[in-house]
């Protein structure tokens, strides 16, 4: 048994250093369209680069959670660091702020989306 721990030790003590490092995420907000106010439209969040993987991607609209988002599976590139989409169909309004909350090793923060028009 002491041999088996001593050489569990060993092998972590040999991960690569990118699977020990911690990396905050790389958020990009953006829409599939042109965002133009009264236009159906996809607001998406995408988040790369960060481990370890445990993550939380919130898409909000005044502040509020917007209903019906769709995330996809968690991915990790060769390097161990992952990333993640999630989107929902919206309909932007005049006065409205659409942002995507990214909450990493607990730490919340927020990224606004500007209409491009």
């Amino acid at each position: 048994m002491k041999t088996f721990v001593c050489a569990v030790l060993v092998g972590l003590l040999c991960l690569p250093p990118s699977q020990a490092k911690q990396s905050s995420p790389k958020v990009q907000v953006y829409s599939r369209l042109q965002g133009e106010v009264g236009k159906e439209n996809t607001l998406i969040c995408h988040v790369t680069e960060f481990h370890p993987p445990e993550i939380n991607i919130e898409l909000l609209r005044n502040s509020q959670v917007m209903a019906g988002a769709h995330q996809t599976d968690l991915a990790f590139e060769k390097d161990w660091y992952y990333h993640l989409t999630k989107h929902v169909p919206f309909t932007p309004q005049k006065g409205e702020a659409f942002a995507c909350n990214v909450t990493h090793m607990g730490i919340p923060k927020i990224y606004i989306w500007e209409a491009d028009v």
